[in-house]
């Protein structure tokens, strides 16, 4: 077996690096930019977070099924980035909280659009025996984007004086350079993808129980950790100047870098329960942590656990995916999982912000453990298959 990976998995992988930097640009100032530049309240915040996700992913269940009827991914996954490229110049347009939303909805939409197809073409073109590694190296790679992104606003803020406007401009440069890269240098494999006859729901019947329990399991993992804008308004909350609030998506996305590809290995040597396992305790603790510590130094300890939370748990959850579905139904098997697990992070971000702004910081995260160690005990009643 060889241990190189295609060099599609590498190019979608640097597509997904400066997306993710022109991205978390923007997300690393959004909330700060809504509370404090337009005024929006906790829980306006958590609607905007979550109505974004569950729309990428409800958009994400008919991408992965129109890729399978098809019989070709990249146009949708071009389209996608496209779409996510040109919404870019509307967040420092935007003069309220409403089009920040409508902003963020088409960021998403293209987010939709892209996720399943990329992701079963990630499948398509690797071996099923180096799939942890694949989706690994792309989170990794993603994650890199995660960590420039933040690590730009914070240079941009201090040499333009905050202005937030303008920093975000910034961010349109590498959105383009990302879809340059897909339409130049991403190739599809030839009689890889089977053609369906017809979108049909009827599909989800043909998946198998296998699939369903991961589906299932991606969903209480996601109605645990809501978005992380809330890590960075704690931050604001805890006194950490305006300019260096991306430091917190920089501290987690740092360690999620590290952790993922290593947790894709561990994942193809059949590792995958106790990469589950950890990355639940992982989060557990990052909630306790925050919610019963009011400083600086906790709060960072905190964003690391959840880095390595995500890191864990986030590649498996693509791998245990493409493994469980057929190969013809891989883009509508990628959509329903990503569809359920957007329904359960818009449900986890609205809570978060109403909770937030009903009793304060604590509960919101207080919540959050209570979520993961419910996730946590039923995990430990699924006998894990293959170890």
């Amino acid at each position: 077996m060889s241990d190189r990976l295609p060099k599609a998995v590498w190019a979608l992988g640097l597509v997904s690096l400066f997306m993710d930097l022109s991205s978390e640009l923007v997300h690393s100032l959004l909330p700060v930019y809504m509370t404090t530049v337009l005024g929006a309240s906790m829980l306006a915040v958590g609607l905007v977070e979550g109505t974004a996700e569950a729309t990428a992913s409800i958009v994400k269940l008919f991408s992965g099924a129109l890729s399978d009827r098809l019989g070709r991914r990249k146009p949708l996954v071009v389209f996608g980035y496209g779409l996510a490229a040109l919404s870019k110049p509307l967040f420092p347009l935007a003069g309220s909280v409403w089009l920040v939303l409508g902003a963020r909805f088409a960021d998403r939409i293209g987010k939709g659009i892209r996720g399943a197809p990329r992701d079963a073409l990630i499948a398509d073109v690797t071996p099923q025996e180096r799939r942890g590694a694949a989706y690994g190296l792309r989170q990794a790679l993603d994650t890199v984007g995660a960590v420039l992104g933040p690590l730009a606003a914070i240079a941009l803020m201090l040499a333009l004086a905050s202005d937030i406007r303008t920093v975000l401009w910034v961010a349109v440069v590498p959105a383009v350079i990302s879809v340059a890269i897909l339409v130049i240098y991403v190739r599809e494999p030839e009689g890889v993808v089977a053609r369906g006859e017809k979108l049909s729901f009827a599909a989800a019947g043909q998946l198998g129980h296998r699939y369903w329990t991961v589906v299932a399991l991606g969903g209480a993992l996601t109605l645990a950790r809501f978005s992380e804008a809330f890590l960075v308004l704690r931050a604001q909350d805890l006194g950490l100047a305006l300019a260096l609030i991306p430091l917190v998506l920089i501290v987690m996305n740092v360690v999620y870098t590290a952790v993922a590809y290593p947790a894709g290995l561990a994942a193809d040597v059949g590792r995958r329960r106790a990469l589950l396992v950890w990355g639940l305790a992982a989060l557990i603790a990052a909630d306790l942590l925050i919610a019963f510590s009011a400083s600086l130094p906790a709060l960072f300890a905190a964003v690391l656990l959840w880095g390595v939370h995500m890191g864990l748990t986030q590649g498996l959850l693509s791998k245990l995916v493409a493994d469980a579905a057929p190969h013809d139904l891989r883009g509508t098997a990628f959509g329903v999982f990503h569809l359920v697990s957007g329904v359960a992070l818009f449900a986890a971000s609205l809570l978060a912000g109403a909770l937030w702004s009903a009793f304060g910081s604590a509960a919101t995260f207080l919540a959050g453990a209570l979520f993961a160690a419910v996730a946590l005990a039923g995990l430990t009643t699924i006998s894990a298959r293959g170890e």
